[in-house]
This record gives C-alpha cells, sequence and structure tokens, in this order.
C-alpha cells in the first residue's frame, strides 16, 4: 500500500478534538427523482448533485460542528474527489492530518433518494478499504468513534488501542467480533440493524434508533431510558441524519448527560439533519441541543 498523510489542508488542526472518528469517506453522488425505481425501471426528470459523505466523515463533520472540533482517520485517493473531500472537512473544523491519501480511487457512493427523503445507495468502496490506524495515537481524554464501512479488523485495533471512550456504529449490519464487542462503552444501531445483530441483546449499552418512533437506550438488554422523536414536516433527506444523531449522543453522554437526555439531543439533531438535503448538515451547537431539550424532559 502507498500511502502519505494530508498535508496541505487549509486549516491546520484544531487544538482540541472532543471526538476522533475512525471510518469510511466517500464522494456521495445523488440522483433527486419523485420517487425510486422499481427493479428494471427508469425513472426521469432526477436532479443530480454530487456532495461529501461516507458515514465516518459525516460523524466527524457533525461532531465538529456541534463540538467546534474533531478528527478523522481515514483515506482518500490521489484524485480531485480526494482532495476536494480533504478541503470540506477541514473547512468544517476537521482535523484531517491522519487521513492518508492512496493510490485507490476515492471512495464513492451512488445516491438515488425520492421526494420523500428516502434512498437507495449502492458504495464502493475503493480507498476506504486501505484504511490503517498504523501510526495513529488517541489520548486518554479522546472519545473514539468508529462504523462498520471499513474493515472490521482495522475497527478493532482502532479500539484496542483506544485509551478512554470507544463507541461503535455497527452499520452496516454485520456480524461483530467478540473482543470489539466487548471493548465498546457504546453501541449504536437502528432498529433493523439491532434485529440483524443478536449478539447485541447482552452488550452493556446499546442504542436503537426507531424513526419516527424515537430511540432507546438498552443495558444488557434491558430498555433504561427512551425519548421521542422530534417531528418533522419537511424532510429534504434522511443519509446523513443517523450519523449526525451518532457523533450527537456520542457527545452528549461524553458530557456527562443522563441517558434519556442525551437521547433527546440526539433525536433533535437527527431532525435537523433531516431538513437539510446536505449528508453533512450545517448543525447549531451542542450547547443549544441540550438546553432546547431540558423543557421536554421537564414536561
Amino acid at each position: 500500500m502507498s500511502s502519505s498523510p494530508q498535508s496541505s489542508a487549509p486549516i491546520l488542526a484544531p487544538a482540541s478534538t472532543a471526538l476522533t472518528v475512525v471510518g469510511s469517506i466517500n464522494l456521495d453522488i445523488a440522483a433527486t427523482a419523485s420517487r425510486l425505481p422499481t427493479p428494471g425501471e427508469t425513472v426521469g426528470g432526477a436532479v443530480l448533485r454530487q456532495q461529501p459523505g461516507g458515514k465516518g466523515a459525516n460523524q466527524a463533520v457533525a461532531a465538529a460542528r456541534l463540538a467546534g472540533a474533531s478528527r478523522m482517520v481515514g483515506a482518500v485517493g490521489r484524485d480531485e474527489a480526494g482532495r476536494s473531500l480533504l478541503e470540506a472537512m477541514a473547512s468544517a473544523g476537521v482535523d484531517v492530518q491522519d487521513i492518508a491519501q492512496v493510490d485507490a480511487a476515492t471512495g464513492t457512493a451512488l445516491v438515488l433518494v425520492d421526494s420523500e427523503g428516502e434512498n437507495q445507495i449502492v458504495v464502493c468502496p475503493g480507498a476506504n478499504g486501505e484504511v490503517t490506524v498504523d501510526g495513529v495515537s488517541f489520548a486518554e481524554e479522546e472519545a473514539v468513534l468508529c462504523q462498520l464501512e471499513v474493515d472490521q479488523d482495522v475497527v478493532l485495533e482502532a479500539a484496542r488501542r483506544t485509551k478512554g471512550y470507544f463507541a461503535l456504529n455497527a452499520a452496516p449490519a454485520a456480524p461483530i467480533i467478540p473482543e470489539l464487542l466487548e471493548r465498546c462503552d457504546l453501541v449504536i444501531v437502528n432498529e433493523t440493524e439491532y434485529a440483524l445483530i443478536p449478539a447485541l441483546r447482552t452488550a452493556p449499552l446499546v442504542a436503537v434508533t426507531y424513526g419516527g418512533e424515537g430511540s432507546a437506550i438498552f443495558e444488557h438488554g434491558e430498555r433504561v431510558a427512551e425519548a421521542p422523536a422530534v417531528r418533522v414536516t419537511e424532510i429534504a433527506n434522511t443519509i446523513g441524519a443517523g450519523d449526525a444523531f451518532c457523533a450527537a449522543l456520542v457527545l452528549a453522554l461524553r458530557s456527562g448527560l443522563e441517558h434519556s437526555h442525551a437521547l433527546a439531543v440526539a433525536n433533535a439533531v437527527g431532525a435537523d439533519a433531516v431538513r437539510d438535503a446536505s449528508s453533512q448538515p450545517a448543525l447549531k451547537s451542542l450547547e443549544h441541543y441540550v438546553e432546547a431539550t431540558r423543557t421536554s424532559l421537564a414536561v
């Protein structure tokens, strides 16, 4: 593998990082149409757009916008897409110094979106297949968040190297290496992923999202906290909402919020995310969402 760290980012590494994300970085090529096609069908009249994406990058950008800074560990290609994605992350406040530039093409996601925000996605991993944590160190105070869009052995190695809090967004759903699951302080999944990964029933702490039904936290399979969804009347894009939820929940729990309040904060962040057409939506500060949800908890 040929790789080198990014050395020409337009923004220097932030002074402190609340969350480090290890994971995928993609260019999203999205076509928005009135409805999704059935197999073999052509649907015309779509609008094409390209934008930054990848679950890892989406979570890192969301964390930076919520907390003021984050760090991303991943890989992009030595191509125009890779350069543009690095610039986009850096401009959002993400430390990109540990993103390698490799000879493989930058990861790409082909996305179809309908008028209700529902989507179908095909991912070409490209450079994401060469992500490594070799040479990367994690400070005692750093929380680390991973997903399963990169090789699970890489995620396991990141977990082994993490000195403090380690969270896993187990998406896309796959059997989790037992050692990795044992190391997780928190696992985040949607209800479909929760059903597909039976080992999560006995995991110490699992957060599950239920779309319009809100979210819940389970301790060793017992439901111990929940929060209702924030009702959204106009949905622009659901792609980045789950990633924004993940970043917000980790940051909220790490800030000392009790479980129900942390879920409410993450739900509010996810609601703002679906109102934005971008997979890396504009967000307010974490403190804003913390204060905005205090009233709902008191009712």
